[in-house]
């Protein structure tokens, strides 16, 4: 048979000549990288190339506002100007020589996916016209469940906890993989994913359902799962927040968190997950910004500790990879040290990457200063922008760093990663408590359905609002929906409007969002339950809200672990009877009125 040479390989072919030009490396997938070999060495030729501003440049992953490298909208333009001062991509990367860009929806970077594959390829157009031409790493956090930079038409996949209640690694891994190769062909090569925090604390505010569970073993093998899922897709696994973000009550993005485990609770609540990423060949680990005196009597945050970053996670766990902070920009990292300390102080801790300071020039020239002066060695920053040209060299991007509309085509959003995330999702939803026997419902006896609830925003900015997507799922399935969103503290006068629109409905299903003891969205459902209509609650982000749902009265109640629309329309299938339910509770919920005491334990779930 005549093969044809396609147009991909003339790219690939001519992109890798011209990179091999420009930067004198050529990597091979699956190449050894360990110091001392011929990968290494044209490596340290490169690195040597490099002025000393060139090289401080490569420690910082940076944001930048707009949809294009070289022309953003004008209201991107002033805020660059404002807040970095530089108007593009393109000239942030001329003028600081950032080893790394990330992407955030709120940043305009995610429009869509053609336009993404051009502002990546853009990004790497001028990463290679630098004095010492250099592809970048192009990050963001696509965690999928409420956490999720790049929405539809991309296939949008369960959360953390979502797959903790399915319990499959082959699940788990198969999420990772269609999530690695979707953003591999969207020039995202790096991923600040799994959370690998183990949610021991019901109150945690900024990890919760981005946590697989409670079980440092079952977290441990889910977050190994998606490591292999991930990089064998092509991109960079990042496992987060070390030493462990998941007993915290503080955010760490407003405050700095205190972890109060013991050396030996540490050892055996937070390490196994971090341990078990090392374990499966981890790219890339990212800080916390969190204080763990039993690790490190200074309370510094472990951001800036030698003794966890070197000590602990270089020493005692054996790990060579890339070290990235969480973003600097966060209050937890702030508190101690003011904006110019910081940097520094995190590569004398231990960090390769310093990602998205508040203010890049005060932390550049921060950094400058501190090499120039001695504080820092030149061989100190030398050893980890090895790290960070090892895994850009194992990516393949000295080989081809860009990406092209066909493989975007042919790889996003397709047909096949559609319909295995819906059945991925189906085996998440959880059925926690059933007192009515009311479920599945049938169209026969309960057709008309309203849906009323809390609508918080898409994670993606793509997806919802949830009451919709639910009674839209309905419609789907042949039943009569009217949605009727009610919020997340429904006033009186909502609350009777809700209960007005149920007179003659056959189930209300009602889509609750961290309630509390003293929430009114407690009050919703017990007022629509004394209406007679049967009630179903669907708790769209933390599966502990059934503990302050007691006694209202509800027929059914199920866990969702997220609001995005795989989520929410694979709840409405189990509820249909359209799928059963598989789910089981990855972390315990305890009683409302006795804490102490466990209502539902992990591995808690009803099916029938």
């Amino acid at each position: 048979m005549h093969h044809r040479t396609s147009r991909r390989t003339l790219l690939t072919a001519t992109a890798a000549t011209a990179v091999a030009a420009a930067t004198g490396v050529v990597s091979v997938p699956g190449a050894a990288q360990a110091s001392g070999t011929s990968t290494d060495s044209r490596l340290k030729r490169l690195i040597a190339r490099m002025s000393l501003e060139e090289k401080v440049g490569q420690l910082f992953v940076m944001r930048v506002y707009g949809h294009s490298a070289t022309a953003p909208d004008q209201a991107d333009i002033d805020a660059n100007l404002d807040e970095i001062g530089v108007r593009t991509a393109a000239e942030l990367i001329s003028t600081y020589h950032v080893g790394g860009i990330i992407y955030f929806t709120w940043a305009h970077n995610t429009r869509d996916p053609h336009q993404i594959a051009d502002l990546s390829n853009g990004i790497q157009r001028a990463g290679l016209a630098q004095p010492t031409p250099v592809p970048l790493l192009v990050s963001t956090d696509q965690e999928h469940g409420i956490v999720c930079r790049v929405g539809e038409p991309a296939t949008l996949l369960p959360g953390a906890m979502a797959l903790g209640a399915g319990g499959s690694r082959s699940d788990t891994r198969e999420a990772a993989r269609i999530a690695g190769a979707e953003l591999a062909a969207l020039g995202i090569n790096q991923n600040y994913a799994p959370d690998a925090d183990v949610n021991v604390n019901p109150a945690n505010p900024v990890i919760g359902v981005r946590s697989f569970g409670s079980d440092p073993q079952s977290v441990a093998g889910l977050v190994a799962a998606q490591v292999k899922g991930y990089q064998g897709a092509g991109v960079a696994s990042t496992a987060k927040h070390f030493p462990g973000h998941g007993d915290t009550s503080t955010d760490s993005h407003t405050g700095l968190p205190s972890i109060l485990h013991t050396r030996q609770e540490w050892a055996e609540l937070d390490a196994p997950p971090f341990r078990a990423a090392v374990a499966a060949g981890i790219d890339s680990i990212m800080t916390a910004h969190i204080v763990v005196p039993a690790l490190d009597p200074s309370e510094d945050p472990a951001t800036l500790s030698r003794p966890i970053l070197t000590g602990i996670l270089r020493e005692e766990l054996g790990y060579d990879g890339v070290v990235v902070t969480d973003s600097l920009g966060m209050e937890g990292v702030r508190t101690k040290y003011g904006d110019e300390r910081v940097p520094v102080l995190a590569l004398q801790a231990g960090v390769d990457q310093l990602l998205n300071p508040p203010d890049l020039s005060v932390a550049w020239n921060a950094v400058l200063e501190a090499v120039r002066s001695g504080e820092i060695t030149e061989a100190r920053i030398e050893e980890s922008i090895l790290r960070i040209l090892r895994l850009k060299s194992r990516l393949g991007l000295f080989r081809d760093p860009y990406v092209t509309h066909r493989g975007v085509d042919r790889t996003v959003g397709t047909r096949e990663h559609l319909t295995a995330a819906d059945r991925v999702a189906e085996r998440t939803t959880t059925l926690l408590a059933h007192p009515g026997r009311l479920l599945p419902l049938s169209r026969r006896t309960h057709r008309d359905v309203l849906v009323v609830g809390a609508d918080p925003a898409s994670p993606s900015g793509t997806t919802g609002p949830p009451t919709t997507t639910l009674a839209d799922a309905f419609r789907e399935l042949g039943f009569t929906a009217t949605a009727l969103p009610t919020g997340t503290a429904p006033s009186q006068a909502t609350i009777d409007q809700a209960v007005a629109a149920a007179a003659g409905r056959d189930a209300v299903v009602v889509a609750t969002y961290n309630v509390t003891a003293s929430s009114s969205q407690r009050t919703l459902v017990g007022a629509l339950a004394a209406t007679g209509v049967p009630v179903i609650t669907l708790a769209i982000r933390n599966p502990y809200d059934i503990a302050h749902l007691a006694d209202t009265g509800y027929a059914a109640s199920l866990a969702a672990y997220s609001w995005t629309d795989v989520e929410l329309r694979a709840a409405v299938r189990v509820i249909a009877g359209r799928a059963r339910p598989k789910g089981r509770l990855p972390v315990p919920v305890q009683r409302a009125d006795v804490p102490a005491q466990t209502l539902y334990p992990v591995g808690h779930g009803l099916s029938y």
